[in-house]
This record gives C-alpha cells, sequence and structure tokens, in this order.
C-alpha cells in the first residue's frame, strides 16, 4: 500500500480492487468469503493473496471497514527503502484495516500491522491518503519496473541496490560477489 504513484479503488461485490498508475502494481482482495488457496505457499506473488471482509463498524448498516489478511508474498522483499528484508521462511502475514475518516470523508486511512519472523513482535503503521478531487479527467500513464529494478542477481545470489546506491545483501551472512572480473585497485 505504498502509494508512490496515483492509485484508484475500484469495490466489486466479490474483490475489491487497488489500482496503482503502475500498472502492474495493482492488487485484489477477494471478499466473496472464500479460503486460502491450498497451494498458495508454492505459488507465492509479489502482491500476495488478500482476503478481506467488509464491516459495518459503527452499525448503521453500512458497511464502512475493509479488514484484509494478506498472505504468499514472494521473496525476497523489503520493508520498504531501508533494505530491511522479510524473513526468508516466506510466512509473513500483513493485516490491514482500510477505513475512510469519520470527518473527512476524502481521507482514507489503512493500519497495516505485519507479523514476520525477522521482527521481535508485530509491526504497525498507518498510512493516510487523500483523495484528489478534480472535475478533469484522470490520465494514467504507463511504468516498466524493470526500469528502475533495484535487485542486482550475480551468480545465483540475489543482492539489493539500496536507497543511497550501494549493493548490499538481502540476508544474514551473504557473501560478497565475486569481483574478478572487475578492476580493482592495487593495494
Amino acid at each position: 500500500m505504498h502509494a508512490y504513484s496515483p492509485m484508484e479503488i475500484v469495490v466489486t461485490p466479490d474483490t475489491t480492487h487497488i489500482l496503482i498508475e503502475h500498472i502492474h502494481d495493482s492488487r485484489r482482495i477477494h471478499t466473496d468469503g472464500r479460503e486460502w488457496a491450498e497451494d498458495m505457499d508454492a505459488n507465492p506473488m509479489f502482491a500476495g493473496y488478500s482476503i478481506g471482509k467488509w464491516i459495518d463498524e459503527d452499525g448503521d448498516g453500512r458497511y464502512d471497514v475493509l479488514m484484509v489478511e494478506t498472505r504468499g508474498l514472494k521473496n525476497p522483499r523489503t520493508y520498504d527503502a531501508s533494505g530491511i528484508p522479510f524473513h526468508e521462511d516466506g510466512r509473513t502475514i500483513i493485516k490491514e484495516k482500510i477505513y475512510l475518516d469519520k470527518a473527512d470523508p476524502n481521507l482514507l486511512h489503512d493500519e497495516i500491522t505485519t507479523i514476520d519472523n525477522a521482527l521481535t513482535r508485530p509491526w504497525t503503521v498507518v498510512k493516510n491518503y487523500r483523495r484528489v478531487v478534480t472535475n478533469k479527467p484522470i490520465w494514467w500513464r504507463e511504468d516498466i519496473c524493470a526500469e528502475n529494478n533495484v535487485h542486482v542477481v550475480v551468480g545465483k545470489e540475489d543482492y539489493f541496490l539500496s536507497a543511497d546506491g550501494f549493493l548490499m545483501p538481502i540476508k544474514k551472512d551473504q557473501r560478497p560477489p565475486d569481483l574478478r572480473y572487475f578492476n580493482q585497485p592495487q593495494k
């Protein structure tokens, strides 16, 4: 739910779609009552699998909260631009409570709790999104992820390019890449 580009939410009877202008970062939250797929762990996805339930939290007869649980996230992944990786066991669970602000219906809140074996306890963050109200049509643009991919594979090892441009490991005690084909300063 890192809305780094414009985001649109489309609610249908069985699925809530979260569309990010960056085309392949769209998300599908199933709200049709389904259970977790048996082969989910064998086939992880970058967005994971999300199952949600609409709730009438204040009892006024209208659904006002979407509770979501996401599992089956493909590794390697990081929590944010810091480069801190999720645990390699792939057992991450992300729980969300998504709702509009009661005082300002143009403000959407997303309370996100991450449960992961790389953490000492669940980590919660609240993200807020402001609706842009306009009478102009919105034009979506295309971005290709491969143009800005920060994962670097050397041989059979995956590394991460940090925000400051340095190659960094993605797991504890990961060996540096073999540099024999690079010019290295003489000592």
